[in-house]
């Protein structure tokens, strides 16, 4: 029996990719992937489910380099390719699409579906979409039954910027800040932390701030392998679940050129792959999304490809 979803904007497409072979052991994920709806979960399995998040409406009104609407796609079309090596089901739920500078409305939608994939027992993938899809991506986990029975969240940001600005309308800046702000109204400790911060590119505002939330950080020059494991290890203990958002551009630029705000200096890609290897063996890991790649601005692909590498690697 399917699962009744709400509405998406772009029912899926179909994949595409390498074909070597019909048999299991030729597998890749074009081949995989399935868009008849999402699985039913059975006894010792958690399906996957793709959502992507066509937006770049925040990038926008945070004078960054729009394209990131293009992003679920170019992230497809990288995934479409590897090897399939996941023991489980993979589903694509289609796309939502901000129209014009509606942003708020697609979140909400956005966060509709993804609440009904949670609660359905499904891992869930968003595939944005400028960093606004964190937001996105909050409304989903935050009402889904996970959270909603009182275990406790937390927000693990891979990042450049806190993105915890304090403007008169939201955009890709401010979704940390709109999290701090509802978890406060539900009454909830605001859990968040952040691997990769450029010091050079956050106002002393935007440190006070975190100090104010609370938020602990490790900055990209710091970001040495045992210390990120360490650090991130510390945040894991003291949460149930956790939702782990993706912004490509804590890579190094010669790694993530295709960001709206490429990094000079950058999370080397094997600590950041780390990261994602321990976050899935904790079993804590509800939710993820991957944020602002900007098709118009890669180069060969390459960051497309990184992010589609981390994807797998998550759902491994």
């Amino acid at each position: 029996m399917s699962l009744k979803l709400p509405a998406v904007d772009v029912p899926p497409q179909p994949w595409t990719g390498r074909f070597d072979g019909d048999g299991p052991g030729h597998r890749r994920w074009w081949q995989a992937v399935t868009s008849s709806g999402p699985a039913q979960p059975t006894p010792g399995t958690r399906p996957a489910a793709l959502l992507g998040f066509a937006s770049d409406e925040g990038v926008r009104r945070n004078k960054g380099r729009t394209g990131a609407a293009a992003a679920p796609a170019a992230l497809r079309k990288a995934l479409g390719p590897l090897a399939f090596h996941l023991d489980r089901a993979v589903t694509d739920a289609g796309d939502v699409v901000v129209s014009g500078e509606d942003l708020e409305a697609g979140q909400e939608r956005l966060g509709q579906v993804l609440a009904a994939l949670l609660d359905a027992g499904h891992q869930t993938v968003v595939l944005g979409g400028g960093h606004e899809t964190a937001y996105a991506s909050y409304l989903g986990v935050s009402t889904s039954a996970a959270v909603q029975g009182g275990q406790r969240l937390g927000v693990l940001n891979l990042d450049a910027h806190f993105d915890l600005r304090d403007e008169p309308v939201a955009s890709s800046g401010t979704p940390f800040l709109q999290m701090a702000r509802a978890e406060a109204d539900a009454g909830r400790e605001f859990r968040y932390t952040v691997v990769g911060i450029s010091e050079p590119n956050n106002t002393q505002v935007l440190f006070d701030t975190a100090e104010k939330l609370g938020v602990r950080y490790l900055l990209d020059e710091d970001c040495e392998a045992d210390r990120v494991r360490d650090f991130v290890t510390a945040f894991l203990a003291e949460i149930d679940v956790l939702y782990l958002t993706i912004d490509l551009d804590v890579l190094p630029a010669a790694v993530a050129p295709g960001v709206s705000a490429p990094a000079a200096y950058g999370v080397p890609l094997p600590v950041i792959s780390a990261v994602c290897r321990q976050v899935a063996r904790s079993g804590k890991l509800l939710h993820l999304d991957v944020a602002e790649l900007n098709p118009a601005f890669d180069i060969d692909g390459r960051t497309a490809r990184t992010g589609a590498r981390l994807v797998d690697t998550l759902l491994r």
